[in-house]
Protein backbone atom coordinates (compact mmCIF):
# COMPACT_ATOMS: atom_id res chain seq x y z
CA UNK A 1 0.00 0.00 0.00
CA UNK A 2 2.59 2.47 1.07
CA UNK A 3 3.98 2.15 -2.91
CA UNK A 4 0.99 3.32 -3.84
CA UNK A 5 0.20 5.92 -1.69
CA UNK A 6 3.99 7.58 -2.76
CA UNK A 7 2.71 6.89 -6.28
CA UNK A 8 -0.72 9.11 -5.30
CA UNK A 9 1.47 11.87 -3.63
CA UNK A 10 3.88 12.15 -6.19
CA UNK A 11 2.17 11.80 -9.67
CA UNK A 12 -0.44 14.25 -8.03
CA UNK A 13 -2.91 11.72 -9.56
CA UNK A 14 -6.66 11.44 -8.25
CA UNK A 15 -6.53 7.33 -8.09
CA UNK A 16 -3.97 4.14 -8.07
CA UNK A 17 -5.08 0.95 -8.81
CA UNK A 18 -3.10 -2.44 -8.12
CA UNK A 19 -4.46 -5.01 -9.23
CA UNK A 20 -2.88 -8.32 -11.04
CA UNK A 21 0.70 -6.99 -10.20
CA UNK A 22 0.25 -3.99 -12.39
CA UNK A 23 -0.34 -0.24 -11.02
CA UNK A 24 -2.61 2.45 -13.02
CA UNK A 25 -2.71 5.96 -12.31
CA UNK A 26 -5.99 8.05 -13.13
CA UNK A 27 -6.11 11.87 -12.84
CA UNK A 28 -10.48 12.52 -13.78
CA UNK A 29 -11.68 14.76 -11.01
CA UNK A 30 -14.11 13.01 -8.80
CA UNK A 31 -15.53 9.38 -8.89
CA UNK A 32 -15.08 9.46 -12.75
CA UNK A 33 -12.34 7.47 -12.69
CA UNK A 34 -13.98 4.93 -10.04
CA UNK A 35 -16.81 5.06 -12.69
CA UNK A 36 -15.39 4.17 -15.82
CA UNK A 37 -13.57 1.10 -14.22
CA UNK A 38 -17.00 0.06 -12.61
CA UNK A 39 -18.73 0.64 -15.96
CA UNK A 40 -16.18 -0.50 -18.24
CA UNK A 41 -13.25 -2.59 -16.84
CA UNK A 42 -14.47 -4.21 -13.54
CA UNK A 43 -11.62 -6.55 -13.65
CA UNK A 44 -9.66 -4.34 -12.66
CA UNK A 45 -11.29 -3.48 -9.82
CA UNK A 46 -11.67 -6.57 -8.19
CA UNK A 47 -9.63 -7.87 -5.92
CA UNK A 48 -7.37 -4.61 -6.10
CA UNK A 49 -5.92 -2.75 -4.05
CA UNK A 50 -6.66 1.39 -4.32
CA UNK A 51 -5.21 4.88 -3.24
CA UNK A 52 -7.51 7.43 -3.68
CA UNK A 53 -7.36 11.03 -2.91
CA UNK A 54 -10.82 11.62 -1.54
CA UNK A 55 -13.60 8.74 -0.63
CA UNK A 56 -16.80 9.71 0.40
CA UNK A 57 -19.77 7.55 0.41
CA UNK A 58 -20.27 7.67 -3.38
CA UNK A 59 -16.45 6.68 -3.86
CA UNK A 60 -17.34 4.11 -1.16
CA UNK A 61 -20.12 2.54 -2.66
CA UNK A 62 -18.48 2.11 -6.10
CA UNK A 63 -15.34 0.36 -4.46
CA UNK A 64 -17.53 -2.03 -2.71
CA UNK A 65 -19.79 -2.75 -5.95
CA UNK A 66 -16.43 -3.28 -7.44
CA UNK A 67 -15.03 -5.64 -5.20
CA UNK A 68 -11.55 -3.69 -4.07
CA UNK A 69 -10.53 -5.78 -1.26
CA UNK A 70 -8.00 -2.75 0.35
CA UNK A 71 -7.74 1.43 0.31
CA UNK A 72 -6.03 4.07 1.17
CA UNK A 73 -7.74 7.31 1.02
CA UNK A 74 -6.23 10.64 1.62
CA UNK A 75 -9.43 12.36 2.80
CA UNK A 76 -12.42 10.00 3.63
CA UNK A 77 -15.83 10.85 4.80
CA UNK A 78 -17.20 9.49 8.23
CA UNK A 79 -20.27 7.97 5.69
CA UNK A 80 -17.74 6.11 3.59
CA UNK A 81 -17.06 3.88 6.40
CA UNK A 82 -20.62 1.86 7.06
CA UNK A 83 -19.78 0.73 3.28
CA UNK A 84 -16.33 -0.37 3.69
CA UNK A 85 -16.99 -2.39 7.17
CA UNK A 86 -19.77 -4.13 5.80
CA UNK A 87 -17.85 -5.17 2.75
CA UNK A 88 -15.43 -6.50 4.73
CA UNK A 89 -12.79 -3.60 3.13
CA UNK A 90 -9.48 -3.09 5.04
CA UNK A 91 -9.34 0.84 4.74
CA UNK A 92 -6.99 3.63 5.83
CA UNK A 93 -7.09 7.51 5.69
CA UNK A 94 -5.02 10.67 6.18
CA UNK A 95 -7.93 12.24 7.49
CA UNK A 96 -10.92 11.40 8.51
CA UNK A 97 -14.29 14.38 7.71
CA UNK A 98 -17.35 14.55 8.82
CA UNK A 99 -18.43 15.85 4.93
CA UNK A 100 -16.61 16.21 1.93
CA UNK A 101 -16.83 19.38 0.66
CA UNK A 102 -16.60 21.06 -3.04
CA UNK A 103 -16.24 24.76 -3.23
CA UNK A 104 -17.25 25.47 0.28
CA UNK A 105 -20.17 23.33 0.38
CA UNK A 106 -21.45 19.85 0.75
CA UNK A 107 -20.24 17.64 -2.30
CA UNK A 108 -23.34 17.71 -4.86
CA UNK A 109 -23.01 13.41 -5.18
CA UNK A 110 -23.28 13.82 -1.05
CA UNK A 111 -26.60 15.01 -1.65
CA UNK A 112 -27.72 12.77 -3.87
CA UNK A 113 -26.35 9.54 -2.47
CA UNK A 114 -28.02 10.83 0.84
CA UNK A 115 -30.92 8.65 0.89
CA UNK A 116 -29.00 5.24 -0.28
CA UNK A 117 -28.70 3.00 2.63
CA UNK A 118 -26.72 0.07 0.40
CA UNK A 119 -23.56 0.72 -2.11
CA UNK A 120 -25.82 -0.74 -4.80
CA UNK A 121 -28.67 1.96 -4.02
CA UNK A 122 -25.80 4.46 -4.23
CA UNK A 123 -24.24 3.57 -7.49
CA UNK A 124 -27.95 3.38 -8.79
CA UNK A 125 -28.42 6.61 -8.08
CA UNK A 126 -25.18 7.80 -8.85
CA UNK A 127 -26.20 6.19 -12.61
CA UNK A 128 -29.27 8.14 -12.84
CA UNK A 129 -27.12 11.64 -11.65
CA UNK A 130 -24.53 10.84 -13.91
CA UNK A 131 -27.12 9.82 -17.28
CA UNK A 132 -29.03 12.59 -16.72
CA UNK A 133 -25.89 15.13 -16.59
CA UNK A 134 -25.18 13.21 -20.23
CA UNK A 135 -28.23 14.15 -21.78
CA UNK A 136 -27.89 17.64 -20.71
CA UNK A 137 -24.30 18.25 -22.10
CA UNK A 138 -26.02 16.36 -25.33
CA UNK A 139 -28.70 18.96 -25.61
CA UNK A 140 -26.46 21.58 -25.27
CA UNK A 141 -24.11 20.39 -28.10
Amino acid sequence: MQQLIEILRREKCSLVVKNHGIVTTYSKPGVRDLEHLLDHDPEMLHGATIADKVIGKAAAAMVVVGGVKELYAEVMSTKAIPFLEEAGIAYTYGTLVDTIKEEGDRCQLEKITAPATTPEETVALLRTHFEEKKREREVRN
